[in-house]
């Protein structure tokens, strides 16, 4: 909607991980470094943590770009809370392997046939393992154990472990001494700068041939940094409201005024200002309108002060009301979008 209103050739801060939108923080370089190490290695784990929505998926779709051409066979996994016996079969799905009603030795024995093939072929395996934070002790000891399959010293299947911080406490336990052991890397991924921030919004802007409409007061960068926190997913998602709002409203020039707004309506959708409106009742003060406005009614004649706050109190509340419906036009314009998104999954 707004991508057109805009002229833009897409949408910059669509929440789904799209590879051709990876920015290179310092933070993202240092843990593509530390991906790139581990393929040159070719053996032992490589651990990659950070908080919700920092990037860790989007590094995932652009270490896979880069394997592309290469002598490695790679699949992505993203777990869930699974048990040990599980995590094989969802190994082997994840390669094509046959795995229902298997039991744990024939999985196993696929694992390793696979492997000594690919090696004979000249390559090797690589399993990358996303929101690994949901796995349970045994099941990262399973992939451990695959890390044992080797020939003339030469390990076979390699394996990256992305995830929420909860991971590093996972594998601080006692029980993962010998996992610990044969991670040769691993980097925790922090939200961007304040300036990285601004880089960021900019960045995504121009993969979409932004040509400065709409124009971005300059303070917005530091308004979105200090309401998101320099977490990437949380930028998409104000901008992409923001930029909404500013396609709603007509508007080409967009300022910090504009974003409180926006942080307003997100904050009301999750029922946080609710619950905080709901606690307070206060008593409106003589003349005045529960809204804090001047209470409108007869005015003696020849008073034109009194006339003249009457009608600056009839204009706020005009213009309280078009406030009102314009939000209402753009829940209604999100939920059509939901609702046209949901068609083409159909």
């Amino acid at each position: 909607m707004y991508d057109a209103f805009y002229s833009l050739s897409g949408k910059p801060f669509q929440l789904t991980p799209d590879q051709r939108f990876y920015f290179e923080s310092q933070g993202h370089h240092r843990a593509m470094a530390y991906l790139r190490y581990g393929l040159e290695q070719g053996e032992g784990f490589i651990v990659i943590t950070g908080g919700i929505g920092t990037g860790k998926t989007m590094l995932v779709r652009n270490l896979f770009s880069e394997l592309e051409g290469r002598d490695i066979m790679a699949a992505q996994l993203v777990t869930t809370q699974v048990e040990a016996e599980d995590m094989l079969r969802m190994v082997c799905a994840s390669f094509g392997l046959a795995h229902e009603g298997m039991n744990k030795a024939t999985l196993l024995h696929n694992l390793e046939v696979i492997a000594r093939t690919r090696f004979a072929e000249g390559r090797r395996i690589l399993l990358v393992v996303d929101e690994a934070q949901n796995l349970p002790a045994r099941s990262l000891e399973e992939l451990r154990m695959l890390a044992n399959f080797q020939i003339e010293g030469r390990s076979l299947f390699q394996s990256f472990l992305l995830g929420q911080e909860e991971l590093r406490r996972t594998l601080q336990a006692p029980e993962m001494e010998q996992l610990r052991q044969r991670i040769i890397a691993a980097y925790h991924l922090e939200p961007l700068t304040a300036q990285e921030t601004r880089e960021y919004i900019e960045f995504r802007l121009q993969r979409v041939d932004w040509s400065n409409d709409p124009e971005l007061d300059p303070s917005i960068f530091s308004a979105v940094y200090e309401h998101t926190g320099g977490v990437p997913r949380r930028i998409n998602s104000l901008c992409d409201r923001l930029m909404l709002f500013g396609c709603i409203e007509g508007r080409h020039a967009l300022s910090v005024e504009d974003v409180q707004i926006v942080v307003e309506e997100l904050r009301q959708e999750v029922g946080r200002s609710e619950v905080a409106e709901a606690t307070r009742s206060p008593t409106p003060a003589p003349g005045r309108s529960e809204s804090g406005e001047a209470a409108a009614g007869p005015v003696p004649a020849g008073d034109w002060e009194g006339r003249l706050a009457a009608l600056e109190s009839e204009v706020a509340q005009l213009r309280t009301l078009v406030q009102k419906e314009r939000k209402l036009l753009r829940k209604a314009v999100l939920l059509q979008l939901d609702l046209d998104a949901y068609d083409e999954l159909d």
